[in-house]
């Protein structure tokens, strides 16, 4: 598989500003193509009630809202770099009848948490927009946050595995804002040199748009 990663050409503005006007219709989206990735992200992360959790770029809230369910008596925290995906997800949160939970503007390369705060860090769709010299910062920021032998899951898109699949590269890369400026990306190497240790990955494709699943652990 080709591990070449396309650059980005966006600033961290155009991105919030691109997912600003995609709040309304992300879900759909999420839906079609990522709903399967999370499902199976979820299961694998095993997240047990009484956990402290940190979603990073929760979006709409699609995962939020799972991981609420599953983790009602635990602590819940969750960021985003868009204020109008986080008002989508304050909904979905308030309602699954959990209120351990904190929503909040914030950005992944400085994670407003103290060292090793965490059991859980998840990430879904959001190294696919990043800059590929910026991948180890961040990493290294979510292992600072996590806890000793703290769990990690990210999702992100990845490159087709089939010719189908690569239909969604070809849109990435000639029309860049109609795929949200994601593009396809691989990670599992830079988490083991990173310092993530167990680490697994998985590749799913729904409806064509291929992602990658990764669990990790913190050494």
């Amino acid at each position: 598989m080709t591990t070449q990663v396309m650059e980005v050409k966006f600033t961290k503005e155009e991105v919030r500003d691109v997912y600003r006007k995609k709040a309304g219709i992300y879900d759909t989206w999420g839906r079609l193509t990522e709903s399967r990735a999370r499902e199976i992200g979820l299961s694998r992360i095993k997240i047990q009630n009484g956990e402290k959790i940190l979603e990073v770029a929760v979006g709409t809230g699609l995962m939020f809202q799972e991981i609420l369910i599953r983790n009602p008596d635990g602590i819940n925290e969750g960021i985003d770099l868009t204020d109008a995906m986080l008002e989508k997800a304050k909904e979905k949160a308030a309602a699954t009848g959990v209120r351990n939970y904190n929503l909040r503007t914030g950005d992944a390369y400085r994670l407003p948490f103290a060292d090793e705060s965490f059991d859980v860090l998840v990430n879904n769709y959001m190294f696919d927009l990043l800059p590929e010299k910026d991948f180890d910062s961040v990493l290294k920021e979510f292992r600072r946050v996590l806890k000793k032998d703290g769990r990690m899951l990210l999702i992100n898109m990845t490159f087709g595995e089939k010719i189908y699949q690569r239909f969604f590269e070809f849109l990435a890369r000639t029309g860049p804002r109609l795929m949200g400026i994601c593009r396809g990306v691989a990670l599992e190497g830079r988490l083991k040199e990173n310092g993530f240790s167990q680490v697994e990955r998985s590749f799913v494709s729904q409806m064509g748009f291929p992602s990658e699943i990764l669990t990790a652990n913190k050494n």
